[in-house]
């Protein structure tokens, strides 16, 4: 957690428009009231090169909040196939750029170098390069919509304890059964990043905008807030649905932020007691039936 009273930051990652060449991205983000972004490094070289970047960020007046390596599976082969590289790659940019962080998927069950190295190379790395390598929480996949295959280790509240610093998705989080605060209350003191998106409550990982899935991110984000999180809450958001209509997209964008700006920002005495924002419960409202490749996985 950072320092308490200085509050979490929003931001907007470019794979919520990610079919867009990069520099479209900026732009559209930047018109649409957005002041922070998170990069998910992609095929595009645009994404890769800190150059690029900030010339992009100076001229769009936004700040890099994070650098997302490349661990879809869209993305496997973007610097290489093998984990730790990419992730020394990926501080490396962050370095440059002047990220605070870098978004990593924990290990694949057969990636059994990996698994050793986030548990003996991870802890401390960010003393030595200051960027925080955080882990993401993942979820089981479930094939043809029937059989679910756990693909990834430390999956549970419990494994992702054992990392220093972790980012909670919150549609992952709702395709593996896990509730939003529960979440909030066991991970809190390593939690440094949010990818926010609702979920359509169908057992894939939708990442809908947040106003249209079964989870109550209205509880979640007051929450959030009220725990003294001061890390970005960043909308992962899948618009490819959306971008045949360029209003509609910009209105999508405007209305997702404006929401989250206003549940962030409400002052503390708005958001009761901390423990009592902190007690699990279920987080559903509405439904929602949309299906997103962000992941790159095949359901």
């Amino acid at each position: 957690m950072s320092a308490p009273g200085s509050g979490p930051r929003l931001a907007c990652s470019t794979a919520s428009v990610f079919t867009r060449p990069l520099r479209s991205i900026f732009a559209l983000l930047a018109e649409t009231g957005f002041t922070g972004v998170e990069i998910m490094v992609t095929k595009d070289p645009a994404t890769q090169e800190a150059r690029t970047l900030l010339e992009l960020a100076e001229e769009h007046a936004l700040r890099i909040d994070a650098i997302h390596a490349p661990f879809l599976f869209i993305t496997r082969t973007v610097w290489g196939t093998e984990p730790v590289g990419k992730i020394h790659r990926a501080i490396e940019l962050a370095e440059h750029v002047g990220a605070p962080l870098v978004v990593v998927h924990p290990a694949y069950r057969w990636q059994a170098g990996y698994r050793r190295w986030l548990d003996e190379g991870l802890p401390g790395l960010a003393r030595s390069t200051g960027v925080l390598v955080a882990v993401e929480n993942m979820f089981p996949v479930r094939v043809l919509g029937r059989q679910v295959v756990t693909l990834h280790v430390k999956q549970s509240l419990e494994e992702l304890e054992c990392f220093p610093d972790v980012v909670l998705d919150t549609s992952h989080a709702a395709v593996a059964g896990v509730d939003l605060l529960e979440a909030l209350g066991r991970l809190s003191a390593r939690l440094r990043h949010v990818h926010l998106s609702n979920n359509a409550g169908k057992g894939w990982d939708s990442h809908l905008p947040v106003d249209e899935g079964i989870l109550d991110l209205d509880r979640f984000l007051d929450a959030l807030a009220g725990s003294g999180f001061a890390g970005t809450v960043s909308l992962e958001l899948d618009l490819r649905g959306r971008t045949a209509d360029e209003t509609e997209l910009r209105e999508v964008l405007v209305r997702n932020r404006t929401f989250c700006e206003s549940r962030l920002a409400r002052p503390r005495g708005d958001l009761g007691s901390p423990s009592a924002q902190l007690e699990p419960g279920p987080l559903h409202h509405g439904q929602g039936d949309r299906w997103n490749g962000i992941t790159g996985h095949d359901v």
